[in-house]
């Protein structure tokens, strides 16, 4: 009996470390350019993330699954220190694989102010090179895009730290920036 337990017991663990490795891709690279893309929000409303990306500088993090606890914490430490993360003029993005409305409940229940995309197909998370597990949910990651190129990139996000990392690679992308030469006469 005991060792029929084992046996059984060996093979769930093996079965479940299967599900939850992950499938090969070759995430985007510093210095690539992102690929011109369409997805739909949390509400269902299509957007233009090449309109986005034009903009500014933009935070595209992937996570698992809404409304579980990484996906919860990592969110949520955005929306608390959304007022630092406005003053380095970050868009945010938080992109995961579920449906439109599961993006809409997680992002009211925890008021968060910043756009979901519903990558339900996977178009966004294959565009970035984003690995996913065996059960077809993307790993967490995170791209900071500026001008249509990634200037930026965490491969193994911690939701812990999460942000402060965000935070501090947006604070030396602005010192790294060149200031404006003035014209000559002026």
């Amino acid at each position: 009996m005991l060792r029929a337990l084992i046996g059984i017991t060996i093979c769930i663990a093996l079965v479940v470390a299967f599900l939850l490795s992950t499938t090969k891709a070759d995430p985007l690279t510093i210095g690539a350019a992102v690929p011109r893309l369409q997805s739909v929000d949390e509400n269902g409303k299509p957007v233009d993330l090449d309109e986005i990306f034009k903009k500014g500088l933009t935070l595209v993090y992937f996570y698992p699954k809404a409304d579980t606890p990484g996906c919860t914490k990592e969110a949520c430490a955005l929306r608390d220190k959304w007022e630092d993360v406005q003053k380095l003029g970050i868009t945010v993005l938080g992109v995961s694989m579920d449906k439109p409305d599961a993006q809409k409940a997680f992002k009211e229940k925890h008021k968060l102010p910043f756009t979901l995309l519903a990558d339900s197909e996977g178009a966004v998370v294959k565009a970035f090179g984003v690995p996913t597990f065996r059960i077809g949910l993307p790993t967490r990651q995170s791209f900071l895009v500026k001008e249509g190129k990634i200037v930026w990139h965490d491969a193994k996000v911690d939701p812990a730290t999460h942000l402060d990392n965000v935070i501090a690679a947006a604070q030396n992308l602005a010192k790294a920036r060149p200031e404006p030469k003035a014209e000559a006469g002026k």
